[in-house]
């Protein structure tokens, strides 16, 4: 039941992260730089794919996605948080804020599960190397990102509408962007559903996809123990260990910040969890699965040369 006496408020105020001018300005440059890195880098990847012949392979086509899906869930938060250093003006709008969410719950679940698209290419490649191209076909691919897209789907709607159907009476938001748990915290009406919800929601996705991504790996490694040669096991552990070190990175921090007691730790902690995976992790992708990656810098080798002739 809501609180009779509070002020009801239409508009919110997003404290982002405090500090002398000074700071903010550092910080500004600072997540500038991470943010044109991660344009430029999620952008060339994605360039790459499509214009390379080489790289039309199952994998290629998921990663090309990935890259997709990086840089336009940094582009939901990023842009609002640097025009919060270097302006006065910290408001957003309900509607705004609504919208923020909805498309960051889309792309944070999306990808949870496009990570376990990639696993089980993987498994496949590793596995069945002969049929590799014939199992993962084009339709199989496309089939592979309908889950990514339903889970996105539902986890953004189902936390949208119930944050907004609640009722706020303060205005500041411990935060650099509207996460459901920091906009939940500023209701006066009984928020105890929406937590359980969230809670749910969050450990529902992130148990179902890595518990695929788990499965797949037990069977890739057993694949790759079957393999006599040691040339053919590293190379088959090299064509995973991206892969692995991507969600490896990006699991690890989702569940410290969703899946876990709400007092745990301070919100400016759960503000420097959510910088990683909202900033620092999209930048990271690319940057990953370039350097480890030896067809990836064959390919930018090959445009390279291309570009130089006359």
């Amino acid at each position: 039941m809501a609180k009779t006496n509070c002020t009801l408020v239409y508009e919110f105020i997003l404290l982002g992260f405090a500090g002398s001018p000074e700071l903010q300005i550092l910080l500004f440059i600072l997540f500038l730089i991470i943010y044109f890195i991660t344009l430029l880098g999620n952008f060339a990847m994605f360039l790459l794919i499509q214009i390379d012949s080489r790289l039309h392979t199952p994998m290629y086509f998921f990663l090309s996605n990935l890259s997709l899906l990086d840089l336009c869930y940094s582009s939901v938060v990023t842009p609002k948080m640097l025009i919060g250093f270097v302006t006065e003006s910290k408001t957003i709008s309900i509607r705004e804020c609504a919208v923020q969410m909805w498309f960051f719950a889309f792309f944070v679940a999306a990808e949870c599960y496009l990570l376990a698209s990639m696993a089980y290419d993987r498994y496949v490649a590793i596995s069945n190397p002969l049929l590799y191209m014939v199992i993962m076909s084009r339709k199989t691919c496309l089939l592979l990102l309908v889950p990514p897209c339903f889970a996105g789907l539902i986890n953004a709607m189902t936390h949208t509408v119930m944050t907004f159907q609640l009722t706020f009476c303060k205005s500041k938001i411990n935060h650099f962007f509207c996460d459901i748990p920091a906009v939940i915290s500023l209701s006066c009406s009984e928020t105890q559903i929406n937590k359980m919800v969230l809670f749910i929601m969050s450990f529902t996705h992130g148990s179902l996809s890595s518990i695929f991504i788990i499965i797949s790996y037990i069977y890739i490694l057993c694949a790759i123990l079957k393999i006599r040669s040691v040339e053919g096991q590293r190379k088959a552990f090299s064509t995973c260990s991206t892969h692995f070190t991507a969600v490896s990175i990006f699991f690890v921090t989702l569940f410290c910040i969703y899946v876990r007691p709400s007092h745990s730790f301070l919100p400016d902690q759960g503000k420097m969890f959510s910088v990683f995976y909202a900033v620092v992790i999209p930048m990271l992708n690319p940057l990953i699965y370039s350097i480890r990656n030896k067809e990836v810098q064959d390919s930018i080798g090959r445009v390279i040369r291309r570009k130089r002739l006359p």
